[in-house]
Parts: C-alpha cells; structure tokens; sequence
C-alpha cells in the first residue's frame, strides 16, 4: 500500500510535521481552558484522555481522545501531499510527538489515541480492529491500559495478515513503544492494583 522510499529531504519533512503536530498536548490544553488546571498534578500525571477522565469530566476526556487521534491521522493525510510514500514517516512522527513534546520537557502521553489515529489514515480496517480489541477487553476488565496493551498486540499481527507488510512493521515499531510506556501500568495490572475505567484515584 505505501513505498518506504522517500527522498531524505522529504522523509525529514514528513517526521518533522507529524512530530509538530502530535506533539500538541490537547488533554494539559482543554483541562487547563475548561478551569481544572495541570492534568499532569492529578492521576497518573498523563496528558492522556484516560487521566482526563480523572477529573470527573467524561466530555472533556472525550474531546482529548478525539484530538488526540486526528493529529495522528491529519499528519499522515498532510505528508501524501509532500509525496505518497511520506505517510510512514509522517505517522511516525505524529505519535512520536505526542509521547515526547519538547514543549513539555519530552515527558507526553503514552501515544494510545495517537497511535490510533495514524492507524485510522494508515489501513482503517486495522483501527475496528483495535476498537474491537479495546472496547472487549475494557468491558470484562475495565483496565484502559490492558485494553490498550491487548489490541496493540492484535492490529499488527491483523495487518500482517492482511497483507500489508511495511504498514504491519511500523506498528510493531509503534506497539512496542507503547509496551515500554506501559511498563508501571504492566507492574500494577500484575500487582492488582492499577486503577479502573472511571475511577479518580
């Protein structure tokens, strides 16, 4: 579906306009306007939608999933205007931004909707795919991080099969990240204690 070669020039262009665009933090920006202050003081300290949740304000953590999603996809629908074979690299860089914005000292989110959204662009069936995954698994355990952690197993391993190998290896790539981000959540989903869909602990 998408050709990795790139001219340099135009793969720095790509990367470097998806990471401007993910890495603006939408869930600090719409807690800090709606008058709930830092999101990062409360929760996990994640500018994330599920900490968003957090605050009791189930629209506003809607609102931030939501954007957090389309920076990724606009990122890569932009980058087919630089070249086709750019998206990749835009997609890259999108959820890259997001989980180190500079403006933030590097420490972001942990790239779930983001990664989401560039599937969204990517190959659309692999993100039903990922909500059927998510929404399965959150709904018998009500852990977003689980939930997060089952699908981006799942989409990779669908994209694969699918056919659409250099697609399947950027999500590896991306999936395993969202492991490494994930590593406390992993300890305390082992553990029993990381907090539930809904709760403000």
């Amino acid at each position: 579906m998408f050709d990795l070669i790139a001219t340099p020039l135009q793969a720095v262009i790509a990367l470097a306009t998806g990471y401007l665009l993910g890495s603006i933090p939408f869930g600090l920006l719409l807690t800090r306007a709606a008058g709930f202050g830092d999101v990062r003081s409360i929760g996990s300290g994640n500018i994330g939608a599920t900490n968003v949740l957090r605050t009791g304000n189930k629209k506003l953590a809607a609102l931030t999933l939501l954007l957090d999603a389309l920076k990724g996809t606009a990122a890569v629908v932009l980058a087919r205007y630089i070249a086709p074979d750019a998206a990749l690299f835009a997609g890259l860089g999108a959820f890259l931004g997001h989980l180190y914005p500079a403006w933030l000292g590097f420490k972001g989110g942990k790239g779930v909707a983001t990664y989401l959204g560039v599937l969204i662009a990517l190959w659309w069936p692999g993100a039903l795919i990922f909500a059927v995954f998510w929404l399965g698994t959150a709904f018998l355990t009500r852990i977003s991080s689980l939930s997060a952690l089952v699908a981006a197993v799942a989409v990779p391993a669908s994209i694969f099969i699918a056919g659409h190998p250099k697609i399947g290896t950027l999500l590896v790539f991306m999936s395993l990240i969202v492991f490494i981000k994930h590593r406390p959540n992993i300890g305390r989903i082992l553990s029993g204690t990381e907090t539930r869909i809904g709760s403000k602990g």
